[in-house]
């Protein structure tokens, strides 16, 4: 990757990092999980708002590093608005991108700023606070899914 690359794709992380999108925890949710990155101690809370097979909403209060807060923000962005089948096509591009190591050519259609999280794959501490809000993103629409079904 070059470093105009590299140097753009910090630029977004640190943009979403100054300027998080949907940071706050919001009313109308299905489901409320919190997940913690052992290794390095970043926190999330995480909110999701199904409505009618669409995620409505997603919230959260994260506390951590640039990058995982960045991911969560990204996150926002790509997911809400989104049928929960087309978001979670998403969220799978993301972990392909995130375990490859940075040998995966991100997929800009789909992830748009997601791809600046592709020089983080190559630094597998880092993997696991890109992934932190995704894992809990997919565990909370489970769970939401299931509460809809009701």
């Amino acid at each position: 990757m070059s470093q105009d690359l590299d140097a753009l794709y910090q630029e977004i992380i640190l943009d979403h990092y100054k300027h998080p999108h949907g940071k706050g925890l919001r009313d109308a949710f299905e489901a409320e999980v919190h997940h913690v990155n052992p290794t390095c101690g970043d926190e999330i809370t995480l909110r999701v708002h199904v409505d009618d097979g669409r995620v409505a909403d997603v919230s959260y209060d994260a506390l951590g590093c640039s990058i995982s807060q960045a991911s969560a923000s990204v996150l926002y962005d790509l997911v809400v608005g989104k049928p929960v089948d087309e978001a979670m096509v998403v969220q799978e591009e993301f972990l392909q991108l995130m375990q490859g190591k940075g040998s995966v050519e991100p997929d800009e259609e789909v992830l748009e700023d997601g791809i600046a999280f592709a020089g983080v794959a190559k630094f597998p501490a880092r993997v696991k606070c890109a992934l932190l809000s995704w894992m809990a993103w997919k565990d909370a629409t489970a769970r939401a899914l299931k509460e809809e079904n009701r």
